[in-house]
């Protein structure tokens, strides 16, 4: 070997080791900026209500006017939403309504000769729960003339089917139609039950129309938060998540609990599980799966600020946009009209029936 190949290889050899230095020295530069932001050396308002914020906003990232919303954010309090008593009202609605709904499933009554009994009912409809990709359910009326879920024990004049109309995958169509209506004709044989099955063109004309409304107010908002110099390490960054309240997914997404089982919002790192640092973040706003009670799009965008103050980040639109005041104004003006029109269509945001049709 030549004295020139020794040089180049040395050469060569060292190239690589410096790579490897800087690469590590980027990945500690990462993951030291998260831990200064999320570290116990300060108040932190992500995990403290009560610690003070002024020090926080004079070191506030500069933007395209002053954004207008809470400077701190913490997990919602689940346990105390009822302090007037309206809450309360919203909860128990939404505990009477019930899985078979007229306004968003095609209802197909099965009346029974005799009452039949709850366990018999369950076993011949245990197997039909989708057709196609819809869902379908049943509900049982007894002597008196109530309806609720099919129960073992209970005792059932008629029983109530319901295929969902609409999801965001589309309208019932023609096929889960003809399936549902032959798959229902077998358990009403099998129960000695008399049924009354609706015209194909009018349930298909329904789901048609119902369609053109989730269409219209199919909304999700979301904001960024774009990293303003070193990316942000990813195994820090999602400890520190965790511990404001997100819940991690199979998918990698973190969610923001609403204390009832569902998302308040969710919030993505916008890289794959492999990488192991972050420049921007982006929260998700699903509108008509959130009641307006939650005040969704406010506690998000108070998550967006805090996030950005502390990881010293700035709040962006899609196009990386700083966003304004003026902007964020337009934003809540507009989710609160959407929150009216989804009310008078009596399908308010947050309830079953919402949640049902935007899945």
């Amino acid at each position: 070997m030549t004295d020139l190949q020794i040089s180049l290889l040395a050469i060569g050899g060292t190239l690589v080791v410096g790579v490897i230095i800087f690469n590590k020295w980027q990945e500690y530069k990462a993951k030291k900026t998260v831990e200064n932001a999320f570290g116990n050396g300060h108040d932190d308002v992500l995990m403290n209500p009560d610690a003070p914020t002024d020090s926080i906003v004079r070191h506030e990232p500069v933007m395209d006017g002053d954004v207008g919303v809470e400077e701190s954010f913490t997990a919602p309090d689940m346990s105390s939403h009822d302090d007037d008593g309206s809450a309360a009202h919203v909860q128990a609605a939404q505990e009477k309504e019930l899985p078979v709904d007229e306004l968003i499933d095609c209802v197909i009554p099965l009346e029974f000769e005799t009452p039949v009994r709850g366990e018999k009912i369950l076993a011949e409809i245990a197997d039909l729960k989708y057709v196609g990709k819809k869902p379908v359910h049943f509900i049982g009326q007894s002597h008196s003339g109530e309806r609720d879920v099919i129960a073992v024990g209970g005792a059932y004049t008629c029983l109530f089917a319901g295929v969902q109309m609409v999801s965001r995958s589309g309208p019932l169509n023609e096929l889960e139609y003809s399936e549902f209506i032959m798959k229902l004709r077998a358990i009403a044989d099998n129960l000695s039950a008399h049924s009354d099955i609706p015209d194909m063109n009018k349930v298909m004309i329904n789901a048609r129309e119902l369609h053109q409304f989730v269409a219209e107010h199919d909304a999700q908002l979301s904001v960024n938060i774009a990293a303003n110099g070193a990316p942000w390490a990813l195994n820090t960054l999602l400890a520190a998540l965790e511990k404001m309240g997100f819940d991690q997914r199979p998918d990698g997404r973190l969610m923001m609990p609403d204390g009832d089982g569902g998302s308040l919002f969710t919030l993505s790192t916008n890289v794959s599980v492999s990488e192991t640092m972050t420049s921007r973040l982006t929260l998700l706003l699903d509108v008509p799966c959130v009641s307006p009670a939650r005040d969704g799009f406010g506690a998000m965008a108070a998550c967006a600020r805090s996030l950005s103050t502390r990881l010293g980040g700035t709040v962006v639109d899609d196009g990386n946009q700083p966003i304004s005041k003026l902007a964020l104004d337009e934003i809540a003006g507009q989710v609160n009209e959407f929150y009216a029109a989804m009310a008078e269509a009596q399908i308010p945001a947050g309830s079953l029936r919402a949640q049902r049709l935007f899945s």
